[in-house]
């Protein structure tokens, strides 16, 4: 295969022998072929604009947030550019006390990194300790993320601070890429595996009793503040769940309960951290002694085994647009109840979960009656920051956890409260809302930009939201990618009139008044708009932790070096997503032939996984025609696999019923078939009219024009309350409200109006008289007139043949139910309306009487039903 030097544009380093990758979100990859043995991916950021260590490397610095001591400082002047990056986003962060400037400044330990005598031998000692390619990589990241001197209560939060730090030198000196290798990963079979038994028994039998003995003051959902996870909830299940991936089933010692204790010192209840995590340890080989091993079939044809953390590749991030970024939040402490800001904006503006909150595995976090909030201190550095521009993007992923949700529910909010307000992006049932207070909105940000009710965007699953705002647009919303407001009718304004004592809030407004339902997987709050291009470029990027799995087949195909490679992530707390297979070999100068590969299959911990096999009836042929620089993909497709053990521990390999000349046993069809279907209840034979149909229904009926302005403004208003399908069993309470409103408001068009009401009741009533007279006494010819009009109109119809409907009511029923007369039904609505006033009733309540008939029939399974 030949590689030759690809010209990438504005990219300022060539590398030889370079290919393209093309990511499952879409990220462009540059891949540069090092050895037989690996080849380095790396982001063509510059290519796609400039990018920061969330995943990638900024083009520009990032705001300088020089402290005290860096202001002050007076040796030599850099001596270049990249001396001068190096101090505006390395140095003048972590040359203060409580960072690095303690221990690594002049005459202090070695490296001296932050020495502040001279600014250009500190470049020179902290150059061996970064990679500006790869700044993840970097010895100053790995340190503090294991743990040195971490300034803040998570060694990850400082990790990735430390990045963007490190990011933000890099995108200003040129090193503009961000490197993935895939390496090689260690050959493992796969072997008999134990798995998490569905029951709590055993668990509550050795484990959990030393765990609610000791840790009850915190990690439970009953503690005074408790903290996640609640492994030590007095409710055995929920404790169960809470600490499946705290647990090595395999070696306990690796356990994360057990780590936590011997090695991070812990909350160590008698004082000795070693005897108590050997007793955890003693618990943990107890509870796994009790689970038996799942053995692997001897006829499967195997691919070698991995495990999603020890062996995939981390392939996160790669390509995020991030430059103007001063708030960053990816969730990836995975416990306590922090939620740290890793922007390395200073001030960090870290968020403190409250409430009934969890953290969601893969990177995120749930609030079904929780929030997470800034203090208003550090809060400031948005004012500051964005009020110095005029524009700014708030950028989220989230997943709503219903389309009931309004108020509007608070997503994201910068505020006071539920009344006043700098910005919200908020949700009503289907719709994002954006508020923001301008020189041209109020001071609670309104009117409110949304998106339209009837495309319903808004939808419980995962989703990319942007909102924009700049004077000269205004306000927009992007949804996947895609701009999904029209224009704002606020647009243009300053930003001068922020308050800079608001608070930053997820999930909930700070006056706690706003709940929201749903999942927060990511939050980044930039201090420019950004472009159609960025926008689209961080929804391909796609959210959370995700691994390269790189499956070997070498040993059973005759071609080195080859492997399946999927992109793996955590799709939540109890599942798996697999997507987009592809075949590489990492070795340049191998040839393909052609290979048939049927049935692949997915399996963890020694069997084939249940649910999930999407790619059991692939039948495609590895091919030198269709290998390219990037391999060979063999499915577009992505699945979800359960989670059993967790991502520490579960280990994957795949299962083929074909591949090359290895053929696996036959699948028996009869072992595969379900049980025979139970059968249903019985399906209705009539539906009812969805929303559409029913303001068309209501609008033919009456003869009101539903364009009319106040029948649009109430069919806009409750449209998403209306039924959306025809399906009866589907039709709710609410459904029904929704139906009456609308009823009532045409009725009260239709009655209103001297031309519609004499088309529909007929010349002669007396509308504008008192009700004694309009409607007469007894069983009068006028409330027939009524009465016989509305049946006729709205009850009675022929159906399209002309034939007369058999199956609903008459016109006496409908009379009784009305009128009376009295004897018949003395409940009668007639009788209700008029009981108020004995001595007769002005010409409004006749008007009155004659809307309520109309809409209670309206409003009827009359018109619902069809």
């Amino acid at each position: 295969m030949n590689y030759s030097t690809m010209s990438v544009p504005n990219t300022p380093v060539k590398k030889a022998s370079t290919l393209f990758l093309e990511t499952t979100f879409g990220t462009v990859l540059e891949a540069t072929i090092r050895s037989k043995k690996f080849i380095a991916v790396a982001a063509a950021i510059t290519f796609l604009g400039g990018c920061t260590a969330g995943g990638g490397e900024d083009n520009a610095s990032l705001p300088n947030t020089t402290t005290t001591v860096a202001t002050n400082y007076t040796g030599p002047a850099p001596s270049t550019a990249d001396v001068q990056q190096f101090k505006l986003n390395v140095w003048d962060n972590l040359i203060s006390e409580n960072r690095c400037g303690s221990c690594h400044s002049t005459g202090g330990q070695t490296p001296t990194f932050v020495q502040s005598d001279d600014i250009n031998t500190a470049y020179s000692v902290t150059n061996p300790l970064v990679d500006l390619t790869a700044p993840g990589d970097s010895r100053l990241v790995t340190k503090v993320t294991s743990g040195h001197n971490c300034w803040l209560s998570s060694n990850s939060a400082c990790g990735d601070i430390m990045t963007a730090y490190i990011t933000a030198w890099a995108g200003g000196s040129g090193s503009t890429t961000n490197s993935i290798v895939l390496q090689a990963p260690t050959l493992q079979d796969a072997g008999a595996t134990k798995t998490f038994p569905a029951d709590a028994s055993n668990f509550g039998a050795t484990i959990h009793p030393i765990l609610a003995a000791n840790c009850a003051s915190c990690h439970s959902d009953s503690a005074a503040t408790p903290q996640a996870p609640f492994f030590a909830s007095a409710d055995l299940d929920v404790a169960y769940d809470a600490a499946k991936n705290k647990i090595s089933l395999d070696n306990a010692e690796n356990s994360r309960l057990v780590i936590r204790l011997r090695s991070e010192f812990h909350n160590c209840w008698s004082g000795v951290c070693d005897d108590d995590a050997d007793e955890l340890v003693g618990a943990i080989e107890a509870f796994s002694a009790g689970i038996s091993t799942t053995a692997i079939d001897p006829d499967l044809v195997l691919s070698k085994a991995l495990t999603l953390v020890g062996d995939g590749i981390v392939a996160s991030g790669g390509g995020r647009y991030e430059t103007n970024v001063i708030a960053l939040y990816q969730f990836k402490t995975g416990s306590g109840n922090t939620a740290f800001d890793t922007s390395g904006v200073e001030p960090a503006l870290d968020l403190t979960l409250t409430g009934d909150y969890s953290w969601v595995g893969g990177w995120g976090i749930e609030v079904p009656n929780g929030k997470a909030q800034g203090t208003t201190g550090n809060s400031k550095k948005l004012h500051d920051l964005i009020t110095a521009t005029g524009e700014y993007s708030i950028e989220a992923w989230v997943a709503p956890a219903n389309v009931t949700q309004e108020g509007p529910a608070g997503i994201i909010s910068y505020s006071g409260g539920s009344s006043a307000r700098n910005f919200t992006l908020g949700q009503t049932l289907y719709n994002y809302d954006a508020l923001n207070r301008s020189s041209t909105t109020g001071a609670n940000g309104e009117p409110a930009v949304s998106t339209a009710d009837a495309d319903e965007v808004l939808q419980a699953t995962l989703q990319h939201v942007v909102v924009n705002y700049d004077p000269i647009n205004g306000r927009q919303i992007y949804v996947n990618g895609t701009l999904r407001t029209t224009a704002d009718s606020e647009a243009g304004g300053t930003l001068t009139g922020w308050d800079d004592s608001f608070a930053l809030a997820l999930g909930n407004e700070p006056s706690n008044d706003r709940v929201w339902q749903g999942n927060i997987r990511l939050v980044a709050i930039h201090n420019r708009a950004l472009t159609v291009d960025q926008i689209t470029q961080n929804f391909n990027v796609g959210v959370g932790q995700r691994f390269y799995l790189l499956f070997s087949v070498a040993h059973l195909v005759n071609v080195p070096e080859s492997y399946i490679i999927f992109e793996v992530s955590q799709f939540d707390s109890y599942s798996y997503l697999f997507n987009k297979p592809f075949f590489l070999s990492l070795d340049t100068s191998a040839t393909i032939g052609n290979i048939s590969v049927k049935g692949m299959r997915i399996g963890i911990n020694g069997k084939e996984a249940i649910a999930g096999q999407s790619y059991s009836n692939l039948d495609i042929t590895l091919n030198d025609s269709d290998y390219g620089d990037s391999g060979q993909v063999m499915s577009p497709m992505g699945t979800i696999i359960s989670l059993e053990n967790g991502p520490a521990s579960d280990q994957f390999f795949l299962t083929f019923e074909v591949l090359g000349s290895h053929l696996g046993p036959e699948v028996d069809a009869t072992t595969v078939l379900p049980p025979p279907p139970t059968d249903l209840a019985p399906i209705s034979d009539i539906g009812v009219r969805t929303f559409a149909e029913i303001n068309a229904s209501m609008a033919a009926v009456t003869g009101v024009d539903q364009t009319t302005s106040a029948v649009a403004t109430t069919y806009q208003t409750i449209m998403q309350q209306l039924p959306p399908q025809e399906d009866i069993d589907t039709f709710l309470s609410t459904h029904q409200m929704a139906v009456t409103q609308l009823a009532i408001r045409y009725c009260n068009e239709l009655v209103e109006d001297s031309t519609l009401r004499d088309n529909f009741f007929g010349a002669g009533f007396g509308f504008e008289q008192n009700v004694a007279t309009a409607f007469g006494s007894g069983d009068s010819s006028e409330k027939n007139q009524v009465v016989t009009q509305i049946f006729n109109k709205m009850v009675g119809l022929p159906d399209a043949s002309g034939t007369a409907l058999t199956s609903t009511i008459d016109l006496a029923t409908l009379k009784a139910e009305l009128i009376g007369p009295a004897g018949t039904n003395a409940n009668n609505l007639f009788d209700r309306l008029t009981s108020a006033c004995p001595t007769g009733c002005d010409s409004t309540r006749t008007k009155t009487i004659v809307k309520a008939m109309c809409a209670s029939t309206l409003g009827s399974a009359a018109i619902l039903v069809q």
